[in-house]
């Protein structure tokens, strides 16, 4: 699935199961709250907290999809085009930090 595929079937899931968007401010609380819980199963998963009951059975991909969903719907919503702009992103990215990560001695 293209992120373009993605987004119209976010759309469509939204539009007639979920009734509606919430509102902008509600979904960035609900990003955090998702983001929260990806740290929280990497923190036991691959970190030193062990894991409790309400732990188990999470699996980080489930976790990372409720996060990609939300950054969905608040693009959706904000009239952004994620191809476009991950696409902007990445020469950003490849234009400042060319060097950055090779000269970087923490990384050798």
């Amino acid at each position: 699935m293209t992120l373009e595929e993605a987004q119209k079937t976010v759309d469509t899931w939204i539009t007639t199961t979920g009734v509606r968007y919430f509102n902008e401010l509600t979904n960035m609380a609900i990003l955090t709250e998702e983001v929260g819980e990806v740290a929280r199963l990497i923190s036991r998963q691959y970190g030193e907290q062990s894991f409790k009951e309400s732990d188990k059975g999470r699996e980080l991909g489930d976790e990372l999809a409720d996060v990609l969903f939300v950054v969905i719907c608040l693009a959706n919503q904000t009239g952004v085009d994620l191809t476009e702009a991950l696409t902007r992103n990445l020469a950003k990215k490849t234009q400042r930090d060319s060097q950055r990560h090779h000269d970087n001695e923490k990384l050798k």
